[in-house]
């Protein structure tokens, strides 16, 4: 067992927390938005329902990721937890559709009824409930370094804006604007799209093995800068699951011996580690003639 094992299992504790939340306000919601006629907590209530799907997606991923390497995946099965998450994408976009859909119909009604109280101070109290949620689901995921998780934590924080603002569109329906409340659902589908889209994006990028240039700039500047290393000649690295994979070549004098050589590729791999906390660093040697 090793330490990303037990990461992963600890990131677990924050999917099971979205699952017991989301069950709860989803249930909350679609009962008192029937009870109020409220269209914006009805597509805050279908949204917090799927969001469950959502997270079970994302526990599984985090599962599946943590079992250890096999035949056939000899690096283990990390990228599960990005599936996951890009799995969590869908669901939300198709989610996100709908309730568009749904906003929009409620237009066509003649004579829009303005939801009870009741319905905006549910909104209201499920949003600093789900708000506490991806507080504790960020930090975890930071502190893991979880894609899967992190994606969850960005549908948190939409969760608790999206209830924010059908508080706000029930409010001003009281006041004598009822077009308020459906025109605030379709604020909500679309802040809904707008959150799967981003995890959509961060998830195919990481499956395609794309890999932020600015940063690696800054690994290849750590190598070029380790004693004994005459020129980075190339490097490649890419997203696995919750790690970084760090593939360089590199010119060294040619007079070295095997054994110097490996002690560059030593420091090498201890300065990236202390200075980007990258422990996955493939060094290749080179001789290199000035």
């Amino acid at each position: 067992m090793n330490k990303t094992y037990y990461d992963i299992k600890e990131g677990e504790k924050g999917a099971w927390l979205s699952i017991i939340a989301y069950i709860c306000l989803s249930v909350l919601k679609l009962t008192i938005g029937h009870m109020t006629s409220s269209e914006a907590l009805l597509a805050d209530g279908l949204n917090n329902s799927t969001d469950i799907i959502a997270s079970l997606a994302v526990l599984v991923g985090l599962r599946i990721s943590r079992k250890p390497p096999d035949d056939n995946h000899r690096y283990g099965h990390y990228r599960a937890e990005t599936i996951a998450a890009l799995i969590a994408s869908f669901i939300m976009f198709a989610v996100g559709l709908q309730v568009l859909y749904q906003a929009v119909l409620k237009f066509k009604v003649p004579v829009i009824e303005s939801p009870n109280m009741i319905a905006a101070w549910t909104a209201l109290f499920c949003s600093i409930v789900i708000y506490f949620v991806y507080l504790y689901n960020v930090r975890l995921a930071k502190r893991i370094n979880s894609n899967a998780l992190m994606a969850a934590a960005q549908d948190n924080r939409s969760d608790a804006l999206v209830s924010i603002g059908a508080f706000v569109g029930i409010l001003g329906s009281q006041f004598g604007l009822p077009w308020l409340d459906p025109f605030t659902a379709c604020i909500v589908g679309g802040l809904i799209c707008k959150t799967a889209w981003g995890i959509f994006h961060d998830s195919s990028h990481a499956l395609t093995d794309g890999f932020d240039d600015t940063e690696l700039l800054m690994i290849k500047k750590t190598i070029n800068d380790t004693t004994g290393v005459k020129k980075v000649i190339d490097i490649k690295a890419r997203i696995h699951g919750n790690s970084t994979l760090v593939d360089a070549t590199i010119g060294v004098d040619h007079h070295l011996n095997v054994t110097e050589s490996h002690e560059i590729t030593e420091r090498i791999e201890n300065r990236v580690l202390k200075t980007h906390s990258i422990s996955h660093v493939h060094i290749h040697i080179e001789p290199y003639n000035e």
